[in-house]
C-alpha cells in the first residue's frame, strides 16, 4: 500500500515541454489534470488536436507505464469499443525512459464520461456489451508489467481490512466488515477456479466515455493479470443505484456483458460477493487516503458516496438471493426482469 501513501508529484510545466520536444519533437500548451498517483497533463498542439501525457519520477511507475502503453498499443483499433492510441517517440518506442522521469503519450479521446451522463438501461446494456468485447480482446494480450504489484489487485484485499479504523462508525462500516469477511471466507478460496487473463481492473464511470456511437475505455493504470469476472464486478458495482431492484439497476450492465461472455455457474455465485467486496475496498482505501491527504479529500472520495449507496442496497441480499438475481439476468439478456 506504500504507493498510495505518495501524492502525485507536480512536475514543472517547463520540464514537460522539454520532455515533449526531446522525445516526440512536438510543442503545445500544457494543462495539468487531476490524478492520484501518476502525473497526467493534457497537451494541445498548434493544429488543435490534443494529447495526454503521463509521467512519473517514481521507480514503480516504469513497469506500470510499460504495461499501459503496451496494452493500449496491442488493442489498437477496429473494435466495437474505443481506446486511446499511443504516440510513438521519435525513436519509435511506445514510451520514454530517462533518469528521473518516464512516461508515454496517447491521444485524447473526445466523448462524455459516463459519470456525467444520465444513466439509462440502454446505456448500461451498451456499456456492458462493450466491456465484454474489451475483455475478449484483452484475453489475447500478454505484455510487460502484467504481474507487477498493485494495491487494487484482488489478492490484496484481505490486507485492506486493517483500514477499517478510518471508517466512521455506523451501518456502512458494519456492511464493509461483513463484505470483506465474506470475500475472505467464501470468494478468495475459489478464485483459482475461474478464468484469469489481462484485465482493465478499473472500468468505472470515470473511465468509460460515450464517444459517437461507441463506448471508450481510458486509464489502464490498474490493469493486470486477474480474474476476468473482476472487470464485470467492478463496473457493475458502480451502477447499484435503484433500491427497488435486486441488483440496484446493475442488471442492465450485467445483461450486456453476459450477452457477449456467458458466466459459468461459479462466476454467477461469486459475482455479487465480488461487487460487495469491491465497493468495500473502495470505501476503505479512500477513507484512509483522505485521512492522509485531507486537502485532496474531495477528489479522493469522488466515488465513495456511490459505493456506500450501492453497498447499502446489496447488503440486504443473502448469498442465495444474490445468486438467483444474477442467474435471472444471465438467463435472459433481454433487459427485462
Amino acid at each position: 500500500m506504500e504507493c498510495l501513501r505518495i501524492k502525485p508529484q507536480r512536475v514543472e510545466t517547463s520540464s514537460l515541454h522539454d520532455v515533449l520536444h526531446r522525445h516526440y519533437g512536438v510543442q503545445g500548451s500544457i494543462s495539468v489534470l487531476n490524478s492520484e498517483v501518476e502525473h497526467t497533463a493534457e497537451v494541445e498542439l498548434p493544429a488543435g488536436n490534443r494529447l495526454i501525457l503521463k509521467t512519473s519520477s517514481e521507480p514503480q511507475a516504469l513497469e506500470s507505464f510499460r504495461f499501459q502503453s503496451s496494452t493500449i498499443a496491442k488493442l489498437g483499433t477496429g473494435h466495437d469499443f474505443i481506446v486511446p492510441q499511443i504516440l510513438a517517440t521519435s525513436s519509435g518506442t511506445l514510451m520514454f525512459e530517462e533518469p528521473g522521469i518516464c512516461g508515454y503519450v496517447q491521444s485524447r479521446l473526445d466523448g462524455s464520461p459516463v459519470s456525467e451522463m444520465t444513466i439509462s438501461p440502454d446505456l448500461l446494456y451498451k456499456a456492458g456489451r462493450a466491456l465484454g468485447k474489451l475483455d475478449l480482446a484483452l484475453r489475447q494480450i500478454e505484455v510487460p508489467g502484467i504481474h507487477r504489484p498493485i494495491l487494487w489487485h484482488i489478492k490484496c484485499w484481505p490486507r485492506l481490512q486493517g483500514l477499517g479504523a478510518y471508517l466512521p462508525s455506523g451501518p456502512i462500516a458494519d456492511s464493509v466488515r461483513r463484505a470483506m469477511r465474506s470475500y475472505t471466507d467464501f470468494v478468495q478460496p475459489r478464485l483459482g477456479e475461474v478464468e484469469w487473463q489481462t484485465t482493465h481492473n478499473d472500468p468505472s464511470p470515470f473511465n468509460m466515455l460515450v464517444a459517437s456511437d461507441r463506448i471508450a475505455f481510458i486509464d489502464f493504470g490498474d490493469g493486470c493479470w486477474g480474474p476476468r469476472i473482476q472487470d464485470l464486478a467492478i463496473a457493475a458495482s458502480h451502477f447499484v443505484r435503484e433500491p427497488t431492484m435486486a441488483l440496484g439497476g446493475a442488471e442492465y450492465l450485467i445483461a450486456g456483458y453476459t450477452a457477449v461472455i456467458p458466466l459459468s455457474p461459479l462466476e454467477i455465485s461469486l459475482l455479487v460477493e465480488l461487487m460487495r467486496a469491491r465497493q468495500s475496498a473502495l470505501i476503505l482505501v479512500n477513507y484512509w487516503r483522505s485521512h492522509l491527504f485531507p486537502t485532496e479529500a474531495a477528489y479522493i472520495k469522488k466515488n465513495v458516496a456511490r459505493a456506500e449507496h450501492g453497498l447499502s442496497i446489496l447488503s440486504s441480499l443473502s448469498l442465495a438471493e444474490a445468486e438467483a438475481a444474477v442467474e435471472r439476468v444471465s438467463s435472459h439478456n433481454n433487459k427485462k426482469w
